[in-house]
C-alpha cells in the first residue's frame, strides 16, 4: 500500500482491486484496515448473515414463478446480489433511511417490508408498496438514479437537524451515467452531506455491459466528486458489511458521503420481460456461479465448526415458509378502488386533483348509466 491508497480523510480506498474478507473458495482473508470493523461478526452473527441471503434468495425466486403464472405483471430478480444487499442493509440503523432502486427486495426484507407489500407494485395493485416512515425506507424508485437526489437531499436534511443518522442510496452501474447521480454526487461532496452511495455493478445496465461505459473502475468516480470510493468484493457478504459500516460511520462523524462499487452479478434477467441470452455466454454465467456468495459463506462456517449440512437444512426450511407465505399473500391484496388513484397525490387538498376526481368520477359514471340502459332494453325486449 502506499501513501496514494488513502484519501485526505485517511480512509483507505480500493481502485485497482477488491476488499475481500472472503473468498470464493470460502476461505477468510485478513485485512488490518477493515478487519475490526467486523470483529463482532462470530459464528452465529455469520449464520444470521447466510440466513438473510438464503431467505431473499428463495422469496425471489418464488416472485419470479409467480410472475410466469401471471400473478404479478413483472418481477426484477437479485438472484447473485444477495451479499452486496445484505451485507450493507444489516449495516444500518433503524433510524438511518433507505433510498432504493427496483431491485433492493433483499434491503426491503431487512427493514421489516411484509410480503405484500413487497408485491402490491408488480401486481399493480398500488402505486407504491408500502408506508416509507413505518421502515423507514423509501418506495422502489423506477426513475433511474433518481433517488440518489432524494437520499442527498434527506441527507442533508439530517445534517441541519443535528442528527447522526445518514442517508443511503442503492443504484446500479447503469445510473453512474444518469445526470441525477452526478448532481447528487456534487450536492452531497460540497454540503458534506451524510449519505453513502452503494452502486451495485452487476456488470449489465439492462444489455449494455459496464465497460461500454465506464473505462475505469466505478469506484474511481468519486475522485472527481472529491469523496472516498471503495471498491469491494460485492459477492463477500463480510466485505460489503465492513465498507458499509466505515463508510457510515464517516458520515455520521460530519465526514461526508462516500461511494461504494460492489462488484457483483445479475444471474438472471435484468427483469423477467428481459431475455439475458440474447446478450452474453453461458460462459460467463458459469464463471460467476463459482462466486457465488452464499456458498463461500457456508463453506467458511463448516471450517469454523458449524455443521454447514444441517444449517443449509433447516434454513432450506424456513426459507420454504417464507416462500410459501409471499405466496398467499398475493391471494389477499386487493384490487384498489378506481377512485383510490387520487388518494395520496398531495398531503394537501388540491384544486386541480380535485377537478381531474370530479372528471374521472363522471366517466367512470357514464359506464354505470350504460349498463342500465343496456338491462332496461334486455327487459323490453323479454
Amino acid at each position: 500500500m502506499t501513501p496514494s491508497d488513502r484519501d485526505a480523510t485517511g480512509l483507505l480506498t480500493r481502485h485497482d482491486q477488491y476488499l475481500q474478507l472472503i473468498s470464493p473458495s470460502g476461505e477468510r482473508r485478513t485485512d488490518p484496515e477493515y478487519d475490526p470493523w467486523v470483529a463482532d461478526i462470530d459464528a452465529a452473527a455469520l449464520e444470521r448473515l447466510y440466513r438473510d441471503m438464503a431467505i431473499v434468495r428463495r422469496l425471489d425466486a418464488e416472485a419470479t414463478a409467480l410472475q410466469r403464472q401471471g400473478e404479478l405483471g413483472l418481477w426484477p430478480p437479485l438472484a447473485g446480489q444477495e451479499a452486496a444487499q445484505i451485507g450493507s442493509a444489516r449495516a444500518l440503523r433503524d433510524d438511518d433511511f433507505v433510498f432504493s432502486s427496483y431491485r433492493e427486495h433483499a434491503v426491503a426484507w431487512c427493514r421489516g417490508v411484509g410480503p405484500a407489500e413487497l408485491l402490491t407494485v408488480w401486481r399493480g395493485s398500488a402505486a407504491s408498496g408500502w408506508n416509507p416512515f413505518e421502515h423507514n425506507m423509501a418506495v422502489p424508485q423506477i426513475i433511474i438514479g433518481a433517488q440518489s437526489l432524494h437520499a442527498t437531499g434527506y441527507a442533508m436534511g439530517l445534517a441541519w437537524d443535528g442528527s447522526d443518522a445518514a442517508a443511503i442510496s442503492y443504484f446500479g452501474d447503469g445510473a453512474t451515467s444518469e445526470g441525477d447521480v452526478n448532481e447528487a454526487f456534487v450536492f452531497a461532496a460540497s454540503f458534506d452531506a451524510p449519505v453513502v452511495f452503494f452502486c451495485q455493478n452487476n456488470q449489465w445496465a439492462i444489455s449494455e455491459p459496464v465497460g461500454l461505459q465506464s473505462k475505469q473502475h466505478l469506484a474511481r468516480r468519486a475522485d472527481g466528486f472529491g469523496m472516498p470510493g471503495i471498491r469491494v468484493d460485492g459477492n463477500d457478504v463480510l466485505a460489503v458489511l465492513a465498507a458499509t459500516r466505515i463508510a457510515l460511520d464517516r458520515a455520521r462523524r460530519g465526514k461526508g458521503p462516500t461511494f461504494i462499487e460492489a462488484v457483483t452479478y445479475r444471474m438472471g434477467p435484468h427483469t423477467t420481460a428481459d431475455d439475458p441470452k440474447r446478450y452474453r455466454t453461458d460462459d460467463e454465467l458459469a464463471d460467476w456461479r463459482t462466486r457465488d456468495p452464499l456458498a463461500r459463506v457456508l463453506t467458511l462456517l463448516g471450517s469454523m465448526g458449524t455443521d454447514s449440512e444441517a444449517l443449509e437444512r433447516d434454513v432450506a426450511t424456513e426459507a420454504g415458509r417464507a416462500a410459501a407465505e409471499l405466496r398467499a399473500a398475493v391471494t389477499t391484496i386487493p384490487d384498489p378502488e378506481p377512485m383510490s388513484v387520487f388518494d395520496h397525490v398531495y398531503a394537501e387538498p388540491n384544486t386541480h386533483v380535485a377537478r381531474q376526481r370530479d372528471h374521472y368520477a363522471r366517466y367512470l359514471a357514464m359506464f354505470d348509466e350504460a349498463d342500465a340502459a343496456a338491462s332496461d332494453t334486455a327487459g323490453g325486449a323479454r
